[in-house]
């Protein structure tokens, strides 16, 4: 078995749907060079060490994998006798556990438990065979993952670096309803061009998801801030010197002295406070300005620019459809009487509500929440005599 911490490989980050270039830029910015991009991910040739920073840093993706080997596989059988020659017990610590997660498209497979009971079985029998004893395994992904992708009859098997999706960046423990995934918010803000400096205006906050990515962006604190767990860390040859290294960069590259205006807002009480309590587990509450008020009454600082971002409602899982068609129209009316000057945004998986809102959008940028096809609609409010736009789509879709 290669030194997977200090040999290069193939290495897939993988994301949501449609984030895949906003994941890019992120890499890039870190210093590494993509293979390639695609609609769920980006591919890397680096080493298991390299993931660590990756693991840290990224806000857009979901998974680190790290390839191991990619072999011909048409059955299970033919699965496991490729996979129990593997010289597991040099990555996995026989006193140790393991998990599999698979994406599994083949025949012979009508559910991908199967086929993850067939790696488990190849990794524990080969461990047993050579130090006597069998690893304990099962579905918690918080100690050493192994992540099988198998179609037809092409075979690839992975370290998952991350282990818990990075997705969720930690610090949210009261969710909320109907929340906004932390990856996708991020993804959104990078989407708004925000320029980090300007107010950052979130109406409609619920548990304030979009406001407190905004204030971690603005003052450039990490993800790997709020978590001390990853995959990599159960794989034999793990070096925590790496690790802690890492995270010191991260400490002090915090932007602490930061007059950025952030302002957040929702007619729940409720909400606000989870807002608050969210934002202080990321230390960023005294970053933002809350306040519990009718999203029409939302202070707007009078800058001359900005961005103002709602994710409303979409009459799939809360509110009636005819009410959110006033709540769209009242929207628009806000924009346009009260944000002069701003960019405005408005996220949504309901194309009837939008059509509800009054203005023309410039942009549509493509999204997924969940399994639901969403766009960020854009609207620049102009002030005064119409300006020209001349700013990259980045990625978006130019559809009106």
């Amino acid at each position: 078995m290669k030194q997977v911490f200090h040999t290069k490989s193939k290495v897939i980050v993988t994301c949501n749907k449609r984030l895949s270039p906003y994941l890019e830029k992120e890499i890039t910015e870190l210093g590494y060079e993509p293979v390639r991009t695609f609609q769920t991910g980006v591919e890397l040739n680096i080493t298991l060490t390299e993931c660590i920073k990756l693991n840290l840093n990224l806000r857009c993706a979901s998974q680190i994998l790290y390839s191991l080997q990619s072999f011909k596989a048409g059955t299970p059988a033919e699965l496991y006798d490729t996979l129990v020659q593997m010289e597991w017990e040099e990555l996995i610590d026989f006193t140790g556990y393991f998990s599999v997660t698979s994406n599994v498209n083949n025949v012979h497979i009508t559910t991908p438990l199967f086929a993850n009971l067939k790696v488990k079985d190849a990794i524990a029998d080969r461990i047993k065979a050579k130090k006597g004893m069998r690893p304990n395994s099962g579905n918690e992904v918080n100690k050493a993952v192994i992540h099988l992708y198998w179609k037809d009859s092409d075979a690839e098997i992975f370290i998952d670096s991350s282990g818990e999706t990075l997705s969720k960046h930690g610090y949210r423990k009261i969710p909320g309803k109907a929340p906004m995934l932390e990856a996708l918010a991020s993804s959104v803000i990078f989407a708004t061009q925000w320029d980090q400096k300007s107010p950052f205006i979130n109406p409609m906050c619920g548990s304030g998801t979009l406001a407190i990515e905004a204030a971690l962006i603005a003052t450039n604190r990490r993800p790997g801030l709020f978590r001390m767990n990853y995959g990599f860390m159960h794989i034999i040859g793990y070096d925590e010197l790496a690790f802690f290294a890492e995270r010191r960069i991260l400490k002090d590259q915090v932007v602490k002295n930061t007059d950025i205006q952030i302002y957040a807002t929702d007619i729940s009480e409720d909400a606000v406070d989870v807002s608050r309590k969210n934002a202080k587990t990321a230390g960023v509450d005294q970053l933002i300005h809350f306040e519990v008020c009718d999203f029409a009454e939302t202070p707007v600082p009078e800058s001359g620019k900005g961005v103002v971002v709602f994710n409303p409602e979409y009459g799939e899982r809360l509110g009636t459809h005819q009410k959110l068609e006033l709540t769209y129209k009242r929207m628009g009316d806000f924009m346009k009487q009260h944000c002069k000057g701003y960019r405005g945004y408005i996220f949504t998986g309901n194309p009837d509500l939008a059509k509800k809102i009054g203005l023309k959008a410039e942009r549509k940028i493509e999204f997924y929440n969940g399994k639901l096809d969403c766009r960020l609609l854009t609207y620049e409010l102009y002030d005064g005599s119409r300006r020209t736009d001349t700013r990259s789509a980045d990625g978006s879709s130019l559809e009106n």
